[in-house]
């Protein structure tokens, strides 16, 4: 196996990590509300917090360096234009479907379909801010800002905490220098997982060492576990936490690459290439899963039912993902189309005529 192949394996893996935390997360924090407790998972995704959602930023920013020098319209296409288009359909999707089954509210449905412009809809927040911090990247770039001085700018919004009250702006602060470490620092990152998979006994002990020491300094501390969130112990200091955030992404690289060797974890791998999949429709069946569930009447263990919800929705999306590849209907939902491309980039109309013209 080459090294590419074998760098992109790992990668994959961890997204298959990363999204299977995310799911999680929602579910265990959704059925906690509900039912006014806290089950295993809540403890699982404590744990997890200070990395979970830097470690998706960090692995997002990768391979950013591969592309940042394209030309704005190409590099806009695929990494602002890209998101939006899955953002806004699947906001207008989720909007029909809380309608569908809830209010029916149509003023309340265009309201937050209005709302959502704000780019912090629901879960999909994520998608939105990826093409912020891709665009904000490509500016650093163009004006040739040395890579420390962004990395300090990031960490420094990071300290701060900021508590603006405007979503967006809020998501930019708390996790831009995961993101644009993962693009300033990636060689320093292939390295330290090229030298993990060499060393596995003495990376498997970290690893271990490292759990132990994350799991002490968030729940000491004065820590409270809530059905939705977590009061951190030691970890709340923004230095302690910003440090855990880059030693747990490094934790789940680290974890992928021993894991994609592995043949029966492939899976993982598949998950991590599909990830988008799961990420845009997971919501749906999760919110549904749990009404049914409760509304029955007959599971009340928090622990079980958010297992159920969890596991059934990682596993509808990828459900349908499948009758999509058999039928070949439907596939705008995870694949945009040509109309939703910047003209003149690959994939967007005319673009292979106009290639062919031109040689």
């Amino acid at each position: 196996m080459s090294g590419a192949s074998n760098r992109l394996d790992w990668v994959d893996c961890a997204k298959g990590i990363s999204i299977i935390l995310v799911v999680m997360m929602h579910s265990a924090y959704g059925v906690g509300d509900d039912l006014h407790g806290t089950g295993v998972l809540n403890w699982i995704i404590g744990w997890a917090t200070p990395f979970r959602m830097p470690e998706f930023f960090m692995i997002s920013g990768l391979f950013l360096g591969e592309v940042i020098a394209r030309p704005w319209a190409r590099y806009a296409d695929r990494r602002a234009v890209h998101y939006l288009y899955f953002y806004f359909l699947w906001v207008i999707l989720q909007v029909a479907f809380k309608v569908g089954l809830g209010t029916g509210d149509l003023r309340e449905a265009a309201f937050e379909i209005v709302s959502s412009i704000s780019g912090s809809y629901g879960v999909l927040w994520f998608i939105t801010t990826l093409a912020i911090y891709s665009m904000t990247a490509k500016l650093l770039f163009t004006f040739h800002v040395p890579h420390w001085v962004g990395f300090v700018f990031g960490a420094i919004l990071m300290l701060l905490q900021i508590t603006s009250g405007v979503e967006a702006i809020d998501h930019f602060a708390m996790y831009f220098v995961y993101f644009y470490a993962g693009y300033a620092f990636a060689p320093l990152v292939f390295r330290i997982v090229a030298w993990g998979q060499a060393h596995v006994r003495i990376t498997v002990t970290g690893l271990i060492i490292y759990a132990l020491i994350e799991g002490y300094l968030v729940f000491a501390g004065g820590s409270e576990l809530l059905p939705r969130g977590l009061n951190m112990g030691y970890a709340s200091n923004p230095f302690v936490h910003l440090t855990l955030g880059f030693c747990g992404s490094m934790l789940i690289c680290l974890t992928a690459s021993l894991l994609v060797r592995i043949r029966w974890m492939n899976w993982l791998r598949w998950l991590g290439q599909h990830s988008i999949v799961v990420y845009l429709s997971f919501s749906i069946p999760m919110a549904a899963t749990r009404t049914l569930i409760l509304k029955m009447g007959v599971l009340r263990d928090i622990s079980t039912v958010s297992v159920i919800v969890w596991l059934v929705a990682l596993g509808s999306p990828i459900a349908l993902y499948g009758l999509m590849q058999l039928s070949g209907r439907g596939k705008f939902l995870f694949e945009r189309p040509e109309w939703a491309h910047v003209p003149g980039t690959p994939g967007s109309i005319g673009y292979q005529r106009t290639q062919v013209a031109a040689e």
